[in-house]
């Protein structure tokens, strides 16, 4: 991006840090919170524009995208089959014929079972942060504010709810 953009970026962290601290004690919880998460996806946009130099590239970055998605998919299997601190037990869903569409998430099996431990955990943390960053290259690069991505996405769940299935 260029540099008068990173400025307005600047300029509007600035803005959230200086004039909503004041007047976050006034608000709900969610309001707070809704300001708080604006806060961190825009510092942490500016950050990975700040520090995104060798793979600028936008084939780079997509392609980097693709292998930390691709290492978090392997971190995962990992816990699995070298650690052993969760398992997949993975058989067809089991949904009564009789369910409400309401409440078919309890007849919803995750297939995992076992939790992560500490190691598997911040392998995951790790490798889930670097697809973060990736992905937040990419929106720098074509222009799009994070916020806005998570925001639209998240008025799309909630717009759709149920019906939400991809």
């Amino acid at each position: 991006m260029a540099a008068t953009t990173l400025s307005t970026k600047q300029n509007k962290l600035l803005f959230c840090l200086t004039m909503l601290r004041p007047r976050l004690y006034n608000k709900n919880q969610s309001e707070v919170l809704s300001q708080l998460q604006e806060k961190s996806c825009i510092d942490f946009q500016t950050a990975v524009e700040e520090y995104l130099i060798r793979h600028r590239s936008i084939l780079d970055v997509l392609t980097k995208h693709q292998e930390a998605t691709a290492r978090v998919n392997r971190a995962v299997a990992k816990a699995v089959t070298e650690c052993g601190c969760i398992s997949i037990t993975a058989e067809r869903q089991r949904i009564p014929v009789d369910a409400e569409y309401n409440n078919l998430k309890s007849f919803m099996s995750s297939h995992l079972d076992g939790e992560l431990c500490e190691n598997c955990r911040d392998i995951l943390i790790n490798e889930l942060g670097h697809s973060l960053f990736y992905l937040t290259a990419l929106c720098n690069l074509t222009g799009l504010d994070l916020q806005t991505v998570l925001q639209h996405e998240t008025k799309n769940v909630r717009t759709l709810g149920i019906f939400n299935l991809s």
